[in-house]
């Protein structure tokens, strides 16, 4: 196919040799199959702020780094410069946590470079060696429905371990490679320790998993590893291997009605997501 504007730069820089086709086109940028010498691989090009329909919420970037006090004051302003600042945070934040999770071992594509706005990647396969499905595309055995729960469960708890929180887990965001699922998509990542909305959004992608694998096991919506993960890793005792029972006893206490609301609105929120995931198309 004809080489995309935004790919020509790492065709030039002798970093991809041919471009062969459009994988997809989601909601924060668009992904193609491109050859790489020997090698099949994949080039996510971010979209820019204006065309995408994701939105940096607040809650993803809070307490992201920027180099100084003229960036941070030109993002509070939001001023073109700030815009163009926050927007290389965000498209960072990805390429800094695919780095950080492989490093822990974490099942993510591994990265090759990144440059111009553009991430290059590892093609995830199917047995066919073609390009992975989402969890979304296929349907599931209630044994092996129970058995990618777990592993993803344990790739959950090894982001945990590294510092991250995905913040946007759910069957659109994992592939079934050949052997076994693969997490992808982190733009929206956050430091576990760092931000205070980290084990709502941990707790929200276990929920997402937990609700998707239960329509094949439906003993899975009974369960709250979610909660059992927070409060091991609250308390230091998490680890990767660490065996879960799946059960949560919470405490009692006044509750918590702004939390409460905010709860309300991260399911909206979702919603409105998942619906447009679905619309979605993937070449």
């Amino acid at each position: 196919m004809k080489t995309p504007q935004r790919l020509q730069t790492l065709v030039d820089e002798g970093l991809i040799d041919t471009v062969v086709r459009q994988l997809m086109s989601g909601k924060e940028a668009m992904v193609y199959v491109v050859r790489c010498g020997e090698e099949t691989r994949c080039a996510k090009v971010y979209k820019e702020a204006d065309k995408r329909s994701f939105r940096q919420a607040v809650d993803y970037t809070e307490n992201r780094r920027v180099k100084n006090t003229r960036e941070a004051r030109a993002m509070a302003k939001g001023t073109k410069f700030g815009r163009q600042v926050t927007e290389a945070i965000w498209q960072s934040a990805e390429v800094d946590a695919l780095y950080r999770l492989a490093a822990a071992g974490v099942r993510v594509p591994t990265p090759h470079n990144f440059l111009e706005g553009v991430l290059l990647m590892d093609l995830v396969t199917d047995a066919n060696g073609d390009a992975a499905p989402r969890l979304n595309d296929v349907a599931f055995s209630s044994e092996d429905a129970l058995l990618h729960h777990a592993s993803l469960l344990r790739e959950v708890m090894r982001m945990l371990c590294a510092g991250v929180v995905h913040g946007d887990l759910s069957e659109f965001n994992v592939l079934l490679a050949e052997d076994g699922p693969v997490i992808i998509d982190l733009p929206q990542a956050v430091d576990a320790a760092g931000n205070n909305h980290a084990k709502r959004m941990l707790l929200r992608d276990v929920e997402n998993l937990r609700n998707f694998f239960g329509q094949y096991a439906p003993a899975l919506l009974k369960t709250h590893y979610g909660d059992e993960i927070w409060q091991l890793y609250e308390r230091g005792l998490l680890r990767p291997e660490t065996e879960l029972s799946g059960t949560f006893v919470r405490e009692t206490g006044p509750v918590d009605l702004s939390n409460v609301l905010r709860e309300v609105d991260d399911a909206r929120a979702e919603e409105a997501a998942r619906l447009l995931r679905m619309q979605t198309p993937r070449q």
